[in-house]
């Protein structure tokens, strides 16, 4: 009788959930995979953790989850729109917002010109912009979008592998912009995003004079 294996490589992880061993790490940092190094700096990924995302993980989530929290049900839900080409990255992106507790309403795009008719269609919260993109680049949308008349209230954020010096060297972005580095830091996503939402929720329901 064949034993599976309670622990798997990187490349092995990677093998199975048909993905980079790059983005098993990253899923490993963000805490959708378990895994532990060894004395030798290895990591080893439990088999029990890439069985949920196999039988149920990012892909086949929804946006939601089933339980929606009450201010979901009494206000409208934060819109958030994620503009990013790498496929893993937007599964990573959906399955980790899908998990937050303000249940925001999550519209992804891994291009420019997609993500520019989004943004007219959702009128998003709150965007997460890579600046690596095909058609119309991350650049082009930030000028575009910027002082554009109705989004205002729209809080953007670059997520970006580029450097300090790179970023300078195309142009940079809008001062009002702030620029966050890859890995992602889902944990630096969701305060800005419950600041947001704070906000959002406060304009729905102004406290009387």
């Amino acid at each position: 009788m064949k034993v599976e294996k309670v622990f798997c490589t990187t490349s092995e992880a990677a093998s199975i959930l048909a993905i980079s061993v790059g983005t098993v790490q990253l899923w490993v940092d963000s805490g959708l995979l378990v895994a532990w190094k060894t004395a030798g700096g290895h990591r080893r990924v439990t088999r029990e953790s890439i069985n949920k995302i196999l039988h149920g993980g990012p892909a086949a989530l929804p946006d939601a989850p089933a339980t929606v929290a009450p201010q979901a049900v009494t206000a409208e839900r934060l819109r958030v729109l994620v503009v990013e080409d790498d496929r893993d990255l937007l599964r990573l992106y959906r399955t980790m917002l899908s998990r937050w507790p303000m249940v925001p309403l999550v519209e992804t795009s891994d291009n420019g010109i997609e993500a520019l008719l989004a943004v007219e269609r959702l009128k998003p919260d709150l965007l997460f912009i890579d600046l690596n993109i095909p058609g119309v680049d991350g650049f082009q949308m930030l000028n575009i979008l910027n002082g554009k008349a109705g989004y205002e209230g729209m809080t953007v954020v670059v997520v970006s592998g580029l450097s300090p010096d790179e970023l300078a060297q195309r142009g940079g972005v809008p001062a009002n912009i702030l620029v966050l580095p890859k890995p992602i830091s889902f944990d630096k996503l969701l305060a800005i995003a419950t600041t947001v939402w704070a906000q959002k929720q406060g304009r729905q329901n102004p406290v009387a004079p």
